[in-house]
């Protein structure tokens, strides 16, 4: 992208009033845990489902997200537990900050 395009995009996104998600420059690890599930989400659900309607393709998605990827699949960044029993550990204060 030529500076003209990246200024033109970054005033149409202000002009929508949405905030861009930009990385720091020169570090590749910022957007690396939404990479890792979207990629987990691609690999085992979507890629491996037929939606008839975009309305059942959002049903689907959502029911793996919380009662799959939150309650059962491991995450070795957070120790080989889930998300929700981080988030568990969060709400009663028993994780180190």
């Amino acid at each position: 992208m030529d500076d003209n395009t990246s200024s033109e995009f970054a005033e149409t996104v202000r002009s929508l009033k949405i905030r861009q998600s930009v990385g720091r420059t020169g570090i590749c690890y910022d957007n690396a845990m939404a990479e890792s599930f979207f990629a987990a989400l691609k690999n085992d659900r979507v890629h491996r489902t037929e939606y008839p309607t975009l309305e059942h393709a959002r049903r689907d998605i959502a029911y793996y997200i919380e009662f799959r990827y939150n309650t059962r699949r491991l995450h070795s960044g957070i120790g080989y537990k889930t998300p929700r029993e981080i988030h568990i550990e969060y709400l009663n204060g028993t994780r180190a900050a």
